[in-house]
């Protein structure tokens, strides 16, 4: 299971590791009542279980404080056998269940980094990289991790996506969208071209209200004007020049950062959106079950 913080998500695994099952629901950590958890893995995923599966790996938001049970971070560097090293066991009934830990760094003033969920992904992918090279996990909270020998060796976040849905619904800028309209490929270069214009981020968003007024932006494309400037401002602060980037993500949102990775001088490839479920077949492979 990938259990983040709004979404859960489930595989069931042969002994191939071949996905035989797969399921989703809008079930994140935040939406469990009274914390319980193994009720709820029991009401999703119950059948799974009484059909034979013993073993339940978990990864994601649910071994957060918030969550299940608190797995504890480690820091970087990180290969996947640590991660299947320090793996937590919480009680459930009718199974072994095993928590990965999240994963803890620094940026480059200091400040801690972390992340939990997205260093199962990167270890997915891991072999498709050849154990190196610029990871983006786009999302609410999107990611950036520096893969080296096959370990992550340091990490970004970036609050790009709970940026815009904030701006997008909670502010002025919201009386100016359609909220529907489909991404305008044209205004969103434009709004990744004006990340590069002085004054900065926050100036930059009040362009999206003025441009609205003068009839510049219409209200089916100041929502992409807006994701462009907000990506443009990340990929700018975050991509070495000319670096090559693997995106792992939803389909949509991945092309609206190679976009914006292709404008800023760098290349990227679009890698295997099951990323998470390689990356909990792989650490299970290395568990001691008993």
């Amino acid at each position: 299971m990938d259990w983040g913080t709004s979404n859960f998500r489930a595989f069931r695994f042969d002994n191939t590791e071949k996905v035989i099952g797969r399921r989703s629901y809008p079930i994140g950590i935040l939406k469990v009542r009274e914390g319980k958890f193994a009720e709820t893995l029991q009401e999703h995923v119950g059948d799974w279980i009484a059909d034979g599966e013993t073993q339940v790996l978990l990864c994601g938001m649910v071994g957060s404080r918030q969550g299940w049970t608190e797995a504890n971070y480690i820091q970087c560097p990180v290969k996947i056998d640590d991660l299947a090293n320090t793996v937590v066991k919480i009680p459930f009934l009718g199974a072994e269940a095993m928590l990965i830990p999240g994963v803890m760094g620094e940026d480059s003033n200091g400040v801690p980094e972390v992340m939990r969920g997205e260093e199962t992904e990167a270890m997915g992918i891991v072999d498709d990289c050849d154990g190196c090279g610029l990871v983006c996990l786009p999302g609410t909270h999107t990611k950036w991790i520096q893969l080296k020998d096959r370990s992550i060796v340091s990490f970004l976040t970036c609050m790009t996506g709970d940026a815009f849905a904030a701006l997008s619904k909670h502010t002025i800028l919201a009386k100016l969208m359609n909220s529907e309209a489909a991404m305008d490929d044209l205004n969103f270069l434009r709004g990744v071209a004006r990340s590069a214009d002085a004054g900065g981020l926050l100036h930059h968003l009040f362009s999206v209200r003025t441009l609205a007024l003068t009839g510049d932006l219409k209200e089916d494309t100041t929502a992409s004007y807006l994701s462009g400037l907000l990506i443009g401002h990340e990929v700018r602060a975050v991509m070495p020049a000319e670096a090559h980037v693997h995106l792992v993500g939803a389909a949509q949102l991945c092309k609206l950062y190679q976009r914006a990775i292709s404008a800023l001088g760098g290349t990227s490839t679009v890698e295997d959106e099951d990323a998470a479920a390689r990356g909990l077949a792989a650490i299970g492979r290395r568990l001691n079950w008993r």
